[in-house]
């Protein structure tokens, strides 16, 4: 199954929203760095790979996904594209300044956070995201303002790039009238699903951590 839609908005800008948004309309699953998680150890070794600028097969992590969003799908979107021609490309994007103190304190911190020795999959997963972010992020992700502008040029770089035809800007805010006009369909009846807050976030990485010091 090829990709409908392809997610070029960095973390923390309403990636979990438009996934679940994303799910409802085309009736199939988002891929999400949450799906990455749930498959580390099959699915790191390609990313992996992939963040070297090895070329990979890209139905193996895909498989029968309808579309991708979050990072690291948005991490490779100049790969992407081109892999996918025909998916609709949506560039979520937010305030630079109301982006970086939420990043700050949820995607950012987690990178922080060398893995734990028993948990080789997840140090196989932080030495991939950490080259991309390597890239992403020249300045590094401890400055804010050299973060804050990597993440502009980020979106001044998709939309010089993409062709307008296939491009939606969209900010969450929006909600779903935007994505349903670019992909032809009805708006549901229902309110859109906002989620991931900054708070709902740094719970369950909370939970987590308390979780591994328990065990």
């Amino acid at each position: 199954m090829s990709l409908k839609v392809l997610g070029a908005g960095l973390g923390r800008t309403g990636t979990m929203s438009l996934k679940l948004a994303l799910e409802q309309l085309l009736n199939g699953r988002c891929y999400h760095m949450l799906e990455l998680f749930q498959n580390l150890h099959e699915h790191v070794p390609y990313w992996q790979a992939a963040a070297k600028g090895e070329a990979i097969d890209w139905d193996k992590i895909y498989g029968d996904y309808v579309a991708a969003v979050d990072e690291p799908t948005s991490l490779m979107w100049e790969t992407l594209i081109d892999v996918y021609p025909e998916a609709l490309v949506i560039l979520s994007v937010r305030d630079p300044d109301s982006w970086w103190r939420s990043a700050n304190a949820t995607i950012m911190e987690v990178k922080r956070m060398a893995p734990p020795p028993e948990e080789p999959d997840r140090q196989i997963w932080h030495d991939m995201i950490m080259t991309l972010y390597r890239r992403q992020y020249p300045g590094g992700t401890d400055d804010g303002e050299a973060a804050k502008a990597a993440f502009s040029e980020h979106i001044r770089q998709v939309k010089a790039t993409v062709p307008a035809e296939r491009l939606l800007v969209w900010q969450a805010s929006e909600g779903w009238q935007p994505i349903c006009d670019a992909l032809g369909l009805p708006v549901p009846d229902e309110p859109f699903p906002h989620s991931n807050t900054r708070e709902e976030f740094q719970e369950r990485l909370k939970e987590r951590l308390e979780g591994n010091s328990n065990e």
